[in-house]
């Protein structure tokens, strides 16, 4: 979304297909670590879909997002062979250390190492030659093709990039929760970018330039977003009403700086 202004629905279904892919594999015998660059592959070979759809058939993105999420689905339902596999009984990434008694430390522990080394590598990737020729293409796609770069390779690969991360989010969720299920990722996209849109209020308030502190921003945009659905629920809200929630809490958090700085105006 913030680098290519376009917002990919294909997370919906690689975000599954992170949770069934673990699943699957983990039910077979195979262990956690082993399973993750598979996980991700398999995230990456639905971006890359979508990006070839947009760029090779001059499809909509956000149509050609749609497109492939409507046939993960099925391509999921497939895998899975049932719509919810159980996990609960194998053993699982977050097992696997065992540095407190408690084992939600040890699970925060498994997933800030998980944070602190892919934001490390993004911010990598993106201070890079091939990261500012990425984020070029977003920023001006005419001027980046007249140097001579492929915008549809550029638009193809950031794609597969923003899947194969959106697969490991259900590779870990997946694993933590003790199921795979088919539903699990309806309405994720738009839990991913209402973290991107309260990040970038924050970003547009102090003027951030920096690759780092946006990625920065993003996680605590994250964390911001999902305490604030913790804290509804706790008030008794019923559960059945969330992705309700979840959309409101969006929608105001796009239109309240828009209303703010128009009445500044």
């Amino acid at each position: 979304m913030k680098i290519f202004n376009i917002p990919d629905i294909t997370t919906d279904g690689s975000y599954t297909l992170g949770g069934a892919v673990t699943a699957i594999l983990l039910s077979s015998g195979y262990s956690a670590p082993i399973i993750l660059p598979l996980t991700m592959l398999a995230g990456a070979t639905a971006g890359a879909c979508t990006g070839l759809i947009h760029t090779k058939l001059k499809i909509n993105p956000l149509l050609s997002g749609i497109l492939v999420m409507t046939a993960l689905y099925s391509i999921n339902l497939s895998f899975m062979g049932r719509s919810n596999i159980p996990l609960l009984n194998f053993l699982n990434l977050y097992n696997l250390v065992s540095i407190f008694d408690d084992f939600n430390l040890n699970t925060l522990i498994v997933l800030l190492l998980f944070v602190a080394v892919l934001t490390g590598l993004i911010i990598y990737i993106l201070s890079t030659d091939f990261g500012i020729t990425m984020r070029a293409t977003g920023n001006s796609e005419t001027m980046i093709r007249s140097l001579g770069v492929s915008t549809d390779r550029m638009k193809i690969i950031g794609l597969a990039l923003a899947n194969a991360l959106t697969a490991t989010s259900g590779y870990l969720l997946a694993q933590f929760q003790g199921f795979a299920d088919i539903n699990m990722g309806i309405g994720i996209v738009i839990a991913g970018l209402g973290s991107v849109i309260i990040a970038e209020t924050f970003i547009n308030w102090f003027n951030i330039t920096s690759v780092s502190a946006s990625l920065l921003l993003v996680i605590i945009g994250a964390i911001l977003f999902q305490a604030v659905l913790a804290v509804t629920l706790s008030l008794g809200v019923d559960a059945s009403m969330l992705k309700l929630i979840t959309a409101v809490f969006v929608l105001l958090i796009v239109s309240v700086p828009q209303l703010l700085f128009k009445k500044a105006l």
